[in-house]
């Protein structure tokens, strides 16, 4: 795996784009300058996040979620794994 995040990447089990080893790793979301921890879905190349909005569920008993438009910078927490 490379040292860059993916373009797009999802932490629903559901969505296409979803990966369990970019998340595995701990991919970190700067979006605006600021460090954000509730970021459920990200876009680089669109540039928006999509952030869960408190506790609340859908009726699906999904989390709610807001998308926002502006800069997105993911990074990874820790250095690629060797071997």
């Amino acid at each position: 795996m490379s040292d860059t995040p993916p373009d797009r990447l999802s932490s629903n089990p559901k969505s296409p784009f979803y990966d369990a080893a970019a998340l595995e790793r701990g991919v970190g979301i700067r979006f605006k300058g600021v460090e954000k921890t509730n970021v459920d879905e990200y876009c680089v190349s669109e540039g928006w996040v999509r952030l869960t909005v408190g506790t609340t569920l859908d009726r699906k008993g999904n989390p709610m979620t807001m998308k926002v438009q502006g800069t997105v910078e993911p990074y990874f927490k820790d250095t690629a794994p060797q071997g």
